[in-house]
């Protein structure tokens, strides 16, 4: 099996992993924040928590051994505009609140039978092919020339490299500190520690970021075929998948593109063999037009700031990469605008 193939296979049943285990567990940032600020649960941030962690730990294992070069992702770019990642995190973690959930959950509650989330999938992959080469796109190209800067040290273990810290110490020590501050917040939760299926699924979401970068940095390493060094993130590859669906002939499908297909199949697969699938709709106008800019927001912003809830807030963790951390911060901030404060979307009845 040529190398291209391997890779849109394996990225397939990544995205399958991902659509049965997101479907069982709720995992979404949204949800665990909703349920963190508002509700007073804080299992779900947990779970978010030790995915983080374990994406991390693994992520860095394979860099640490050569098996992948994470310096060869879009994470870890020596130019970076600071103030359009962070924008571009605030109004993809307030579009999250608007439509309900990230493009990840939308895809995984598609295929649950919720006909909202296809609204949203369609829009987020619209507003966010605008934003990569479309009506938005210049606008977006000139706020980074404007904004850009060249830093010398573009990840966690790189400024500590400069402290005089070596290499291979500072990747790890670096690794370390936010593994175990991340599993100590994660299990100093009791009601936490008694949800078996929530830890299952932080570990799981967690090893799926790593086998993605090992997939397509170790297994598709092909001098002659190479295909881009990923793992799982969601705004670019829904846009693509969506014109891929229009215009099939004369593209290819990609890593990406079968981690959508693969999600949105787990789901709908594990849906129907658990009984959970339902076809819901929205309850008023005024739902689906917030439902629709918050995914127009999520396409626009998850462009800006490379990546999503997912892209970035596991992904681009995964790699330490400093602009990673500043685009995470603009999706918590965001998010939590949209549940507490002066900014929070009220609640809507849903049929």
């Amino acid at each position: 099996m040529e190398s291209t193939q391997l890779v849109i296979l394996a990225g397939l049943v990544i995205g399958l992993v991902y659509g049965c285990v997101g479907l069982l567990s709720g995992f979404c940032l949204m949800s665990s924040m909703r349920g963190w600020l508002a509700e007073g649960d804080g299992r779900l941030v947990r779970t978010y928590a030790l995915a983080i962690a374990v994406a991390i730990a693994a992520s860095q294992l394979l860099a640490g051994r050569g098996m992948v070069d994470l310096g060869k992702s879009i994470y870890l770019q020596p130019t970076f505009s600071v103030p359009v990642l962070f924008l571009g995190g605030l109004l993809f973690g307030y579009g999250m609140v608007l439509s309900n959930g990230c493009g990840s959950r939308a895809l995984v509650l598609l295929g649950r039978g919720n006909l909202r989330s296809f609204v949203v999938v369609i829009v987020l992959a619209i507003a966010a092919q605008m934003t990569l080469k479309g009506l938005i796109a210049p606008a977006r190209i000139a706020l980074v020339q404007a904004s850009q800067i060249t830093v010398g040290a573009n990840s966690l273990p790189s400024v500590l490299a400069t402290l005089g810290v070596t290499g291979v110490v500072a990747r790890a020590l670096a690794a370390a500190v936010i593994v175990v501050a991340l599993i100590l917040f994660a299990f100093a939760h009791p009601a936490f520690r008694r949800s078996p299926g929530q830890v299952a699924a932080g570990v799981i979401v967690g090893l799926l970021v790593a086998g993605g970068w090992y997939v397509t940095g170790y297994l598709g390493a092909d001098d002659f075929n190479p295909v881009p060094v990923t793992s799982l993130t969601f705004i670019a590859p829904i846009a693509d998948s969506l014109q891929y669906a229009m215009l099939s002939t004369g593209l290819t499908p990609n890593f990406g593109i079968a981690t959508v297909g693969g999600v949105f199949a787990g789901s709908l697969l594990t849906s129907l063999a658990t009984g959970r699938f339902k076809l819901e709709g929205y309850s008023s106008p005024r739902h689906m037009l917030r439902s629709g800019t918050g995914a127009a927001l999520m396409g626009i912003g998850g462009v800006m700031a490379f990546g999503c809830s997912i892209g970035q807030g596991l992904t681009g963790i995964s790699t330490l990469a400093v602009g990673s951390f500043i685009a995470v911060a603009g999706i918590v901030l965001g998010t939590a605008a949209g549940l507490r404060g002066a900014l929070r979307v009220q609640p809507l009845a849903v049929a």
